[in-house]
């Protein structure tokens, strides 16, 4: 995982650019302690707008309002399957992480540019933009957060911010080729009705993972009129 330079060591920011990490597999917590020290830093000015791009290696991450029975796997079935639960500060109920899932974790400041909907909203276009790129068509569903095929039936993307301080954390998460049978050890961001999907599962074929990368930060930035700056 790539680190901060000291406050002393580092340069004055630039505005109008984004830095976009590319974090490998890197734990839930981890990431989380993570981007909130770059939110602390962007806040004080310290440092630039930054994209996180990674994966987690198995894990359920539970919203603020997710209720207990929207976890369906008690704690023997869980060490089994070798998944975390972790009980997050984002918005949203409960979602899975996963190899072959892309996670992005923008870090920026929201003020002068609009308020929370207006966030989500560019979030969930930045992600059907990354999709089309990859010849699948998607498209939002009102009342519901996130990106859904075109009939509405099958999510490909979930999306849980939190905003603090005039900066957002946390992000979304676009199925590239995960093990979408981990999704039925939960009620994914609780819908009952629909289904989860990825895009090996509609083109049947994946795109890799760095390509997923390159194509979710270059429309992310281009989304949010920033100049990207990629930094293993």
């Amino acid at each position: 995982m790539a680190t901060l330079q000291s406050t002393d060591e580092r340069p004055a920011v630039e505005s109008g650019i984004c830095r976009v990490i590319n974090a490998g597999v890197t734990p839930y917590r981890e990431t989380w302690d993570w981007q909130v020290e770059i939110a602390q830093q962007v806040r004080e000015g310290l440092s630039p707008d930054t994209l996180l791009l990674l994966e987690h290696p198995h894990t359920y991450t539970r919203g603020r309002l997710a209720p207990d029975s929207d976890l369906l796997l008690d704690t023997k079935a869980l060490a089994a399957r070798g998944i975390e639960v972790v009980e997050t500060d984002r918005g949203g109920l409960i979602t899975y992480h996963g190899p072959g899932q892309l996670v992005a974790y923008p870090i920026i400041r929201l003020r002068g540019r609009g308020g929370p909907h207006w966030y989500v909203r560019t979030l969930e276009q930045v992600i059907i933009s990354t999709l089309a790129e990859f010849d699948l068509s998607a498209a939002t569903v009102e009342g519901l957060t996130g990106v859904w095929t075109t009939d509405g039936q099958r999510k490909t993307a979930a999306i849980g911010v939190k905003i603090a301080g005039g900066v957002a954390y946390h992000g979304f998460a676009i199925n590239v080729n995960p093990d979408l049978m981990m999704f039925d050890g939960i009620v994914p961001c609780g819908i009952k009705d629909r289904e989860v999907t990825s895009l090996a599962a509609e083109l049947g074929v994946a795109p890799s993972m760095e390509a997923a990368r390159e194509v979710a930060g270059r429309h992310f930035c281009a989304e949010f009129g920033l100049e990207p700056r990629w930094q293993a």
